[in-house]
């Protein structure tokens, strides 16, 4: 399984109402996508992070390349600063453990 790690964060309060308005309707299609295992949604010291699991890297990649995430992506250095990780793993990591690998693995957009 593909675990992915994201962390991301407005570029400023006015930057708020479109983040919101484009990471909403993201999260929802990755719920709902094919291959999707697991998805939650957190926010720690001030960044908002996706932790989800895929079948497979093609499943990622399909949800990243479509619908309401296709849209965000497009907007996103506009909106936002972040990065992400992702990695195979057997199991979902706790919290915890996505927030450390993301801090030491991640890649800054």
């Amino acid at each position: 399984m593909i675990i992915s790690i994201t962390g991301l964060k407005p570029k400023s309060f006015w930057h708020t109402l479109p983040f919101w308005y484009r990471a909403i309707p993201s999260f929802n299609q990755a719920k709902k996508a094919s291959g999707n295992l697991f998805c939650e949604v957190k926010q720690i010291q001030s960044i908002h992070h996706t932790l989800t699991a895929w079948n497979d890297m093609a499943s990622l990649r399909s949800f990243v390349g479509s619908g309401p995430h296709l849209k965000a992506v497009k907007s996103f250095r506009k909106i936002a600063t972040g990065s992400t990780y992702h990695y195979e793993s057997d199991t979902i990591p706790t919290w915890e453990e996505a927030r450390r690998l993301w801090e030491v693995n991640y890649k800054e957009y």
